[in-house]
């Protein structure tokens, strides 16, 4: 007797289909021996015929079939694959029991997401056992914040319900250091910080010790190197001579490789250099050699100044901070071209335009901005922080069509949230929470935006897509302007707002800046959602996770679509996975190729041309990574840089692929006889693909 029948398990009866069954044997054995699916439909045609037999008078569960495949797979000698598959169920089990215990009715939680949460997030005993959920750990964050709001209407309640409802649906999550520590005895909540370094010893490695603290909390750290006096200066008060900025910089990274950011994530930092310090040239190459400077992101800052002496083939003149003297003179083009091929050669330095960066600080009068956060998406002052958070815009579609509403309602919410965030904040440093809590920066970005193309059908790299990148971040930052003009009048402004260019503007304003674009690493693998703005990496792919073992993953919205649609098999995802890519892979629709194109797929022009996009209306800045092919020139990278500056973005990052050894995103890492496999590290979720910068957020 045919099996026609399956008991789900919330007990509904659905129609028997073995080509479920034949696919997830296929993925398990991909994953393990790295087969194609010849044994998958052997051992599926044996799995049926078995369960005819034994099912001949009632339906089979779903269980009943997991332990079928299971009995087969060991029959048949493959342990491993046996394993790997009821490892893969179990987590499956689990993540249908947090469900349950989240209350909503798509989380959206992966297998990987659950790996990730467990590794980083979820707080442990002192043995080091686990002891709260997913669930409770939204619970945690949104009692911790929302607590705030006593202070100011005397309830914290209703804002304790939003929080966590739009934590738990993933329509928003805060930056890493809010989820592990916010209810927590540290309760240190900011991603972002900038600390000075001043031309002295005793500056410098108070600077060390500070960086210190902040890593150890799971914050990131920029620092500008440009006050530093250059090698070979006159050290008076030693007879000696100074070594020079890039010296001081093996200190600080060597500090953080020892405390690899509290065992919470890898340290990191920035480290800025003007592009008229002495030691410019050593600065541009400092990072060429594998190991060398690895827990730095390092970016030169040009000026307006240096860009017109580039225009005109010009030289200008390297000046030395310690005394303002004028030391030599370069070639401008000498001195691009040398970041563009050391940009090509290892995707360092990026470039930040620090004049247009200082064009839209708020609070000039107070100071300058010298640099970033280390993914530099967060201009800021010496000695000052912010807290980040991003909507997941691939909750905002609905049937096809954006839901404004929705948007509208999250872009408030979450403005209470972080402006909350920074009252709960425990700072680690005095004179942080003094900078920070009289200039109230937060960040406010989204995640998701290429699933949000592809459920609306646009391309990325499209007019259209432009165009709604524009049209979304000036929605975002309206309406959250809005929402901090509100707070600005029931609690107060910040407090340098009388010494802003908003006061001229408004009649009050809560933050100083509102928005900023971050990457968004592990938390748009918690929110099962693409990093930041940027495109899918991959469609489906190989991730290093439980321990070793590895995960065949299949972007869902493509797996969707090629079973709605009957292109659908585990030998097409094989093949697919082998690039990354669908393009040129037959069986395969030219719309659907159309709509899923990955970061390699997508020209250069396109990744710069998004993020100017985005830049126009966010606040503060925007991280991305233009993607380069490894066939890419120099020229190329040049011609990136160009198009940076001209489209007003206030900095850039380029990365051709194969660049470092040390990637976390491979195409053919994974190999057999005939085949090879894109593999990724269990936190990548795109964007950046080194270790420099894996989990930012």
């Amino acid at each position: 007797m045919f099996i026609t029948k399956i008991r789900k398990r919330d007990g509904r009866i659905v129609d028997f289909d073995s080509s479920r069954i034949r696919d997830a044997i296929h993925r398990a054995f991909i994953a393990v021996e790295l087969e194609n699916g010849k044994r998958a439909e052997s051992i599926t045609e044996e799995v049926v015929h078995l369960l005819e037999k034994k099912f001949e008078k009632r339906i089979p569960s779903v269980e009943d079939v997991q332990d079928m495949v299971i009995e087969v797979l060991r029959k048949r000698g493959y342990e491993k694959v046996a394993d790997a598959y009821q490892a893969y169920r179990e987590k499956k089990e689990e993540i249908r029991r947090l469900k349950e215990k989240l209350g909503i009715e798509e989380p959206k939680l992966t297998v990987n997401a659950i790996e990730v949460l467990r590794k980083r997030y979820l707080l442990r005993d002192e043995d080091g056992r686990i002891i709260e959920t997913p669930a409770r750990m939204f619970m945690r964050v949104a009692k911790a914040i929302a607590k705030v709001d006593r202070k100011y209407s005397g309830s914290s309640k209703e804002s304790e319900k939003i929080f966590y409802g739009m934590m738990a649906r993933f329509e928003f999550l805060p930056n890493s250091p809010t989820l592990f520590n916010a209810g927590t005895e540290l309760g240190q909540l900011s991603a972002c910080f900038v600390l000075p370094a001043e031309d002295s010893l005793e500056s410098i490695f108070t600077a060390v010790k500070n960086m210190a603290l902040i890593e150890k909390s799971g914050g990131g750290v920029g620092f500008d190197f440009s006050k530093l006096r250059p090698k070979g200066d006159i050290v008076k008060s030693t007879k000696g001579v100074a070594s020079g900025p890039v010296s001081f910089m093996r200190v600080f990274d060597a500090a953080t490789e020892v405390i690899k950011a509290g065992g919470k994530r890898r340290g990191a930092m920035m480290g800025v250099l003007r592009a008229d310090h002495p030691d410019i040239i050593e600065f541009i190459t400092s990072k060429q050699k594998p190991g060398v400077l690895s827990n730095f992101n390092i970016s030169v800052a040009v000026t307006d100044d240096f860009i017109k002496t580039l225009q005109e083939d010009g030289e200008y003149w390297l000046i030395n901070p310690r005394n303002k003297e004028k030391v030599r003179k370069l070639k401008a083009k000498d001195v691009w071209s040398l970041m563009a091929k050391s940009a090509w050669e290892s995707g360092d330095p990026g470039v930040i335009f620090i004049d247009e960066i200082n064009r839209h600080n708020p609070i000039p009068e107070i100071g300058r901005i010298e640099a970033t956060n280390p993914c530099a998406e967060q201009p800021l002052l010496p000695h000052e922080s912010c807290n980040l958070g991003s909507i997941n815009l691939s909750r905002m579609v609905e049937n096809g069509k954006t839901n404004w509403k929705k948007l509208r309602e999250t872009v408030r919410n979450a403005v209470h949230f972080l402006d909350n965030v920074i009252d709960a904040n425990k700072f680690p440093l005095q004179e942080i929470e003094k900078v920070t809590k009289a200039n109230r920066k937060i960040g406010l970005g989204v995640m998701g935006f290429a699933d949000m193309l592809i459920k609306l059908g646009i391309p990325y790299d499209s007019e259209g897509a432009l165009k709604l990148a524009e049209k979304i971040m000036k929605f975002v930052t309206q309406e959250a302007r809005k929402k901090s003009m509100e707070l600005g009048e029931e609690r107060g402004s910040f407090p340098n707002f009388d010494k802003s260019v908003l006061k001229d503007k408004y009649h009050g304003m809560r933050n100083a800046t509102i928005t900023t674009i971050a990457p968004t690493g592990s938390i748009s693998i918690i929110a099962g959602c693409s990093s930041g703005i940027e495109p899918l990496f991959a469609i489906s792919f190989m991730r290093k996770v439980l321990e070793g073992t590895r995960l065949f993953e299949i972007n869902p919205l493509f797996e969707m679509i090629a079973k709605e649609r009957g292109f659908y098999s585990a030998e097409l995802l094989e093949e697919i996975a082998r690039t990354g890519s669908v393009q040129g892979i037959e069986g395969v629709p030219e719309d659907v190729k159309r709509v899923f194109v990955t970061a390699l797929d997508i020209s250069p022009e396109w990744h710069v041309r998004m993020q100017a996009a985005f830049q126009k209306f966010t606040d503060n800045a925007v991280s991305k990574t233009v993607n380069l092919p490894q066939d890419a020139t120099i020229g190329d990278v040049e011609k990136v840089f160009w198009l940076a500056y001209r489209l007003k973005c206030k900095g850039i990052t380029v990365y051709r692929y194969g660049s470092k050894p040390e990637q976390v995103l491979n195409i053919g890492e994974i190999k057999t006889e005939k085949k090879r496999f894109v593999a990724v590290e269990s936190e990548y979720a795109g964007g950046c693909p080194t270790k420099t910068c894996p989990f930012p957020d």
